[in-house]
Parts: C-alpha cells; sequence; structure tokens
C-alpha cells in the first residue's frame, strides 16, 4: 500500500533543526522525501504540526517471559514498546529461570518474532546470575543472543568477571554490568542521604555503584572488551565514564529517564512507583546526568522498563520490588520535560534513543531518507497522552505518571510501511 505522510516535520540525528517534507511510502521503502509530492492513488496522511523522527530502539527491557508472565510478557512488552514509538529492544536475562542457555535464548527470541517489532535478548555472564560459574557464552550467541549481562546483580567475583569480559571480547559482545557492591547496598531500599534519613528507610549510598563501576572499568581496560555501563545515577560514575572513555576504555553507557526527572525528595510519600535500582538519587546527580547526556558522554537512553503487579507494588516500600516502567512514558516525558522547553532538541532523541542503540549492536540506523526502510514514529507535540490504566499496554501499571498527563503523543508507528499504531 502506497501511503503520503503530508506536511511533517523531520527530525535526524545530524541537526537539532527539524525539516519540512512529504514522506511517501510504498512496499516497507521510503520512495520520496521532499516538499509538495505527487503521489497518484496513495493514501495521503495530514501530517501538519507532527514531527517525524526514526523509530526508537531500547537496549534495556524486563520483559519477564519467561517466569513472571502475570507481570509482562513478550507479547505485551511489545505493545507495550509500540505505544511509545519504540520498534526495537533488547530483554534482560534477568527472568525466571535466567536466560543462561542457547535453548532459552532460541525460545525467547521464537517468542519475539510472534510479535510486530524486533525482539532480541541479552544471555547471562553466569549460570543463574549466581557469579559461580561462567552461562555458555559462545553457544548463547551463536543462538542469537547480542549482548552477556546478569542484569540487576553485579558479578561479585572480579576474576569470573575478568574472564567474562575476555570471551566477550573474542565473541565481539558487549558486556553490560549493573553496578553495586552488595554488601554495601545491603538493606538499603533508596538512595543514602538526608532524605532517607527522615523516612526512617535504610539507604544505598552512591559510593556502591561508584565503586563497582570503577572496578569494572579498569577490568575493561585490562582486557579490551566492549563494556556497557547500565542505568548510571550518580555525578561521580558519569564522571569516571568520561575520564574512562579519554583513556581509550571501550565503554558505552546509558541513562534512564527517570534518573534525569526524578529525584529522591519524590520518595517522599513512600511511593514505591519511585522505588528503583539503583535509586533515585540528588537533584546534584540529576544536573550531572542532565549534563552528560547533552555533552555526548551518554551514549543511550533506555527506559529500564521494569514491570510489576499492583500487589507487590502496593506492599510497604522497604518489601515492594525495585523498578518502574518505562516504555510507553519514556518519549513523552523526554518531550514534555525537556523538549518542549529548549533544553535539548529532537537530534538528541533521534541519536541517542535510535541510532546510537542500533550501533552498538551493529544493526543499521533507520533515518528518514529516500530509499530507507519505513521506519518511523509520527509524534504529535500539540496533543497529551494520559497514562491510564486503559491507554498502557503493558501488564503493569508500576509508573510515577499513572493517571497523569504529558505534554505530546504518539499518534503513529511505522515499521517496514506497515502502521502498527495508528491513532
Amino acid at each position: 500500500m502506497k501511503r503520503l505522510y503530508r506536511n511533517g516535520q523531520i527530525a535526524s540525528e545530524d541537526s537539532p533543526k527539524l525539516t519540512a517534507a512529504d514522506v511517501l511510502v510504498e512496499d516497507g521503502r521510503i520512495l520520496g522525501v521532499g516538499l509538495r509530492i505527487q503521489a497518484e492513488g496513495a493514501e495521503v496522511i495530514d501530517c501538519t504540526g507532527r514531527i517525524l523522527l526514526p523509530a526508537l530502539f531500547d537496549l534495556h527491557v524486563h520483559a519477564r517471559e519467561p517466569g513472571s508472565e502475570n507481570k509482562e510478557t513478550i507479547a505485551t512488552c511489545a505493545e507495550a514498546a509500540i505505544n511509545g514509538g519504540i520498534t526495537g529492544i533488547v530483554m534482560q536475562s534477568n527472568t525466571s529461570p535466567a536466560i543462561d542457555t542457547s535453548g532459552l535464548v532460541r525460545a525467547v527470541l521464537d517468542l519475539g518474532r510472534k510479535t510486530k517489532i524486533a525482539v532480541h535478548t541479552a544471555g547471562a555472564i553466569t549460570k543463574g546470575r549466581k557469579s559461580e560459574e561462567l552461562a555458555p557464552i559462545g553457544a548463547m550467541k551463536a543462538a542469537g543472543a547480542i549482548m552477556i549481562t546478569d542484569n540487576d546483580v553485579p558479578v561479585h567475583n572480579a576474576q569470573l568477571l575478568r574472564i567474562a569480559m575476555e570471551y566477550a571480547r573474542n565473541f565481539d559482545l558487549p558486556l553490560a554490568s549493573h553496578c553495586e557492591v552488595k554488601e554495601l547496598s545491603a538493606g538499603g531500599v533508596m538512595h543514602e542521604g538526608s532524605v532517607s534519613y527522615s523516612l526512617g528507610l535504610g539507604g544505598i549510598p552512591a559510593c556502591s555503584e561508584e565503586i563497582c563501576l570503577e572496578r569494572d572499568l579498569r577490568l575493561a581496560q585490562f582486557t579490551g572488551a566492549r563494556l556497557h555501563i547500565q542505568h548510571v545515577s550518580t555525578k561521580i560514575g558519569i564522571n569516571a565514564i568520561r575520564r574512562a572513555k579519554k583513556d581509550g576504555v571501550r565503554v558505552t553507557c546509558e541513562v534512564a529517564p527517570h534518573h534525569l526527572l526524578f529525584d529522591h525528595t519524590h520518595v517522599g510519600s513512600y511511593d514505591t512507583n519511585y522505588k528503583m535500582n539503583p535509586p533515585l538519587r540528588t537533584p546534584e546527580d540529576n544536573a550531572a546526568l542532565l549534563e552528560a547526556l547533552i555533552d555526548g558522554t551518554f551514549d543511550v537512553i533506555t527506559s529500564d522498563h521494569a514491570p510489576h503487579t499492583e500487589f507487590e507494588k502496593n506492599n510497604d516500600f522497604a518489601s515492594a520490588p525495585f523498578g518502574i516502567t518505562g516504555l510507553e512514558t519514556a518519549l513523552p516525558s523526554l518531550f514534555d520535560h525537556f523538549i518542549s522547553k529548549g533544553v535539548f532538541g529532537w537530534d538528541l532523541i533521534v541519536k541517542r534513543y535510535s541510532a546510537e542503540p542500533r550501533r552498538l549492536f551493529k544493526f543499521d540506523p533507520v533515518p528518514i531518507q529516500k530509499g530507507g526502510t519505513a521506519e518511523f514514529i509520527v509524534f504529535n507535540p500539540a496533543a497529551t497522552s494520559t497514562f491510564t490504566r486503559d491507554f498502557m499496554k503493558s501488564k503493569s501499571i508500576n509508573t510515577p505518571f499513572l493517571n497523569k498527563t504529558l505534554q505530546g503523543l504518539v499518534e503513529r508507528v511505522i515499521r517496514n510501511g506497515e502502521e502498527i499504531l495508528s491513532r
């Protein structure tokens, strides 16, 4: 089917300026990008006032299947991704059982192929994510794993991590690290500081993340591995990564919207939707993370989508699990808080949440250009998104944005020329 997206504003990673253009799509390809395109027989979609940007790719997603399908399934995770303008995801390994064999890699990828988006998966670094014995890294890569990580737990044994990095280097796989010293974090449920003291809650000190992060950077420098640091949350941590990059360490890193938008003061009402790991830090940390995103120290934006049931999250703060959902709220929240206020432009979103995540895995980006794949979003900056239970597609609703309204709306999502979302 031939479609003409008329009068849109095209966003790219190369310039903060938007380009007025029509986009003609047929058979999964972009046939033309320009002004006043004539296309007889095409369905014309008026995109006046809309932003057209390449579809997003999220490399840090907890799909919960196998083992916790009551929280999320690969199918519902994919629908939530589409709702947020995301057409590619990388599932994390912390399922039950952990994705630590070639058979499990193949099983989850088979389920992913039944969805409308590109579903990839990471494999675990160690068997059962227990930091005791290496998982079969080569076999998992052969089965389709594109990253290894023990996600949400660190590899405690430094020698084991060193050997894993050497395997990852030899198999040309990125190794993703959740940085935390468990002995320092033990008993903690939020950032250790003035707010945790006033609320009487156990704290997780920033140095717990930072010490482990420094260790992993040094091991990556020694082994030459491709290290990816997940959900960085502290000023000292991102400064350490900045220095490591200057020293030639092969390190990339990510920031999640919640570590830019919220801080530990939001926990003041014991709202478990603000409980996550790493925890929300201080306003000073947030400012440093935002600066690092703008200056390019952060390579990618990720949602760290971590669904949990209402029953679990309705527990007391100390007992509730860590994690919030993010696939559906990431783009509108970044637009509402930053782009609409001129803090940064659409080019940053395209680069850090679409192009660079794909490049990290040596996938081709999906720019809106003649001859390219038709894989893009139609975003309405004048509309709003209200995150009600009915609006969201995830099985879980553990988000601080529940029943709140943000400026901006993902109206259409196109993948391989097919409109997989239209409203």
